[in-house]
């Protein structure tokens, strides 16, 4: 069974909290299923959590776990632009993080 208030249960799966308006919130889910979100699905995601915590009306507990999921999205986010950059310059041919310019 579930863990209360978005804490993980023994098995590691996470409970959806609900906002007033029944709306699901965004709680963090097993780390396999991050590992398997695009960037898009990760940037969509995130924009998502920041509109919510903008919009308020969330508890602090709420506000915490959006926090929280939202750092996980943005690292997400960040591991594939730094994996689409080294591609770049594995086809390119240029050294690693290296531009152009540089």
């Amino acid at each position: 069974m579930n863990g209360a208030g978005g804490e993980p249960a023994p098995g590691g799966t996470v409970t959806t909290m609900t906002a007033d308006n029944g709306e699901p919130t965004a709680a963090p889910g097993p780390a396999s299923d991050d590992e398997q979100l695009s960037y898009e699905q990760a940037r969509d995601e995130l924009i998502q959590v920041v509109q919510r915590l903008e919009a308020g009306g969330t508890t602090l507990e709420e506000s915490l776990s959006l926090w929280e999921r939202g750092e996980a999205l943005a690292r997400i986010c960040q591991t594939r632009l730094e994996g689409a950059r080294a591609r770049l310059d594995a086809a390119s041919g240029r050294p690693e993080g290296r531009t152009e310019d540089s």
